[in-house]
């Protein structure tokens, strides 16, 4: 029930699906198009992110929790308490540290995941929704839907290093990594937001569908793909 949340190993061909009324987590074997098992007492679970490195996945679920999943056993390792209303979640796979969106808190927590342990929490901006991460350059950028706004994080000092004006909304962020763009889906205006990372300014805006709330990038083609909810 309710599907919200994606998250893919690209290392195991798995693909893990959060099912927010359904309390639980389905996993999808990539050859077979089939689901593979079946995680249940989620809580709700909304965000969705993987380090393929370590094949662990990270789950944020409406109980201000983050579950941590081993991908060969499929079983909840740890759970881990967070901010209010954790939304969106980034993985640095180079660093192990996690990054989780909490709404209605406007603060990003920073995880561990060696430890499974919160080490930062960050103030950002209102209503604080999706998270991309710069692996190469060690940046998060984080969303801010209620107030127009992407936040910078520094990854080695935990600090906000530059607030950005997008459009109205912002939902979703894609990155880059091989260009250094930053993809932000502004739902209540219609566009998308590109970000050069190398000097946090805003380069271009692009009118999509009708809200757009997702985005997804391959960084191999440089194409980038966004959800357009109220669009279908």
């Amino acid at each position: 029930n309710s599907p919200e949340g994606v998250g893919v190993n690209s290392s195991t061909n798995r693909i893990y699906v959060a099912n927010y009324s359904g309390n639980t987590v389905s996993v999808i074997d990539g050859s077979t198009n089939k689901v593979q098992s079946t995680i249940s007492s989620m809580g709700m679970p909304r965000g969705v992110e993987v380090n393929s490195s370590t094949n662990r996945i990270y789950v944020a679920d409406r109980y201000n929790k983050v579950r941590v999943i081993e991908g060969a056993t499929n079983a909840v390792i740890s759970t881990i308490s967070v901010e209010s209303r954790p939304y969106g979640i980034g993985v640095n796979s180079s660093t192990n540290r996690i990054y989780v969106a909490n709404y209605t808190s406007w603060t990003v927590s920073v995880i561990d995941g060696t430890t499974n342990t919160v080490v930062s929490t960050i103030s950002v901006e209102s209503g604080t929704s999706g998270v991309g991460v710069n692996s190469s350059t060690n940046r998060i950028y984080v969303a801010n839907a209620g107030s127009g706004s992407l936040s910078v994080i520094d990854g080695t000092t935990n600090e906000v290093v530059s607030t950005i004006s997008v459009g109205a909304q912002p939902w979703g962020v894609g990155v880059n990594s091989s260009t250094n763009h930053i993809y932000v889906a502004n739902a209540g205006s219609g566009t998308i937001s590109i970000i050069d990372g190398a000097t946090n300014t805003v380069i271009s805006t692009i009118s999509v569908g009708s809200t757009p709330y997702s985005v997804g990038v391959n960084s191999s083609t440089n194409r980038i793909y966004v959800a357009n909810y109220s669009g279908n």
